[in-house]
């Protein structure tokens, strides 16, 4: 089907990381496919025409880092240090945790990503099979992986349960949906493995032309440890143990040095900034501006929502945007340009997805429409500054992905249904808070 939005103002491409403002514009969709993107009407017909007037077409958002059914912990440990945070009160409950209940988990992020704006993005958990029959049904994009971690010297390559279950899970289920659905490998952090684990996955990982995904310097007591107890820091460590051999993300980032940086920028490795968790659980301000100085390839986060709390990637971008400047003093650090590209063609380009990330025509039809009508968003005088500064998730009254709509005015419309995923959230919530509830 051919579809055209029109009488709408566009965000659309201009050039390998620029924006242009087509007012009262139109975009043209045929299939998955946005073919047609200009400020006249096209002179070809369209099976359906959708009047988008006050709305203001941005490209879908990409969320490069979470953990999604720790929806199901949002607010459990607050105000605690990672390591305590992660040992003491996530994991034991985390401990407890059935497939189905993390399939609920993740579909209640799903709820919450595709009506703030979310069309792709990229999750770190067990039991991933269970997002993979959830992206079917939502219609969203994913990344997804099963995070090897290793917690016992002594256990060999060939014994580590986790390994052969992230492998499995590549060969089942990588580009399913048409590459809707990809699966990456994942190295949950340095602080979670041994290095002869990690150098036979990551082999693994290369021989299999997969993506990483890890933890990297995420806090000062990770990145101190490591350097105390291997003599190099968490990234010259996953180097030397061939981890970066293959396209790698990195989530966090904050304490990296100078040299991390510069390997980061020779091996093509991505950051994945998390403002939000970086500052709620105290880890410190990633030297983002210093990143992109060098040319590296930064994407967003938002990170599990029990240490954010909530997956929002509108107020992923506007901490990113004010953070960095208030942190060096400098108004002009981060452009709202280079923000969205953070939250868009930045993300696309760490997941493996060239045909997405901007509104341009050729490009997949992952588009969101802003509602204008809101009194936060009067005037409209720099659309790029309205979407970084002033835009929040609940502005979003169009989701869609491929196409696809998503979610409308509201309205889900997706494979599932969104009333018993909260009743089902509920349940798992009344079963595990019973021993937790001091927490």
């Amino acid at each position: 089907m051919k579809l055209l939005l029109k009488n709408c103002d566009i965000l659309a491409s201009d050039g390998a990381d620029g924006y242009r403002w087509i007012k009262n514009g139109y975009l043209g969709i045929d299939g998955d496919a946005i073919d047609y993107l200009a400020d006249e009407a096209p002179k070809a017909a369209y099976d359906q025409e959708k009047d988008m007037g006050g709305k203001l077409l941005c490209p879908g958002l990409i969320n490069c880092h979470g953990h999604t059914p720790m929806t199901l912990l949002r607010g459990v440990g607050s105000d605690l240090p990672l390591q305590e945070w992660l040992f003491d009160k996530m994991m034991p409950i985390e401990d407890q945790f059935t497939a189905e209940d993390i399939r609920v988990g993740n579909a209640l992020a799903l709820l919450e990503m595709i009506s703030t704006g979310t069309t792709s993005y990229s999750d770190m958990y067990f039991h991933a099979d269970t997002a993979v029959e959830n992206a079917r049904q939502a219609g969203i994009k994913a990344n997804l992986c099963r995070p090897n971690q290793c917690f016992n010297a002594a256990e060999t390559y060939a014994e580590n349960v986790r390994a052969r279950e992230s492998i499995e899970l590549y060969k089942t289920y990588n580009g399913a949906e048409n590459g809707r659905i990809l699966i990456d490998f994942a190295i949950h952090a340095e602080y979670t493995n041994f290095p002869h684990i990690v150098e036979a996955y990551s082999a693994d990982c290369k021989a299999l032309g997969g993506r990483m995904h890890i933890h990297l310097s995420e806090t000062k007591k990770e990145h101190d440890e490591c350097v105390a107890k291997y003599g190099k820091t968490p990234a010259q460590w996953f180097d030397d143990l061939g981890t970066f051999a293959s396209p790698t993300f990195a989530a966090h980032c904050v304490w990296v040095t100078e040299e991390d940086m510069a390997l980061m920028k020779a091996r093509g490795v991505s950051a994945v900034h998390n403002p939000t968790s970086n500052m709620k659980l105290g880890s410190g301000f990633a030297p983002i501006p210093r990143m992109l100085d060098l040319g590296l390839n930064v994407a967003l986060g938002t990170d599990g929502a029990a240490s954010n709390n909530n997956l929002n990637m509108m107020e992923e971008m506007h901490l990113a945007a004010v953070l960095h400047n208030g942190f060096t003093h400098d108004p002009t650090v981060m452009k709202p340009a280079q923000v969205l590209n953070m939250a868009t063609r930045n993300g696309a380009r760490l997941q493996g997805r060239s045909d997405t990330g901007e509104l341009a025509v050729g490009k997949k039809a992952d588009v969101i429409a802003i509602d204008l009508s809101r009194p936060h968003l009067y005037p409209n005088l720099d659309p790029l500054a309205l979407m970084v500064y002033s835009a929040q998730g609940a502005d979003v009254a169009m989701t869609m992905v491929d196409g696809r709509i998503l979610y409308e005015n509201g309205e889900f419309h997706i494979g599932f249904d969104p009333e018993e995923i909260y009743a089902r959230s509920n349940a798992i919530i009344r079963r595990i808070s019973g021993s937790h509830a001091d927490n």
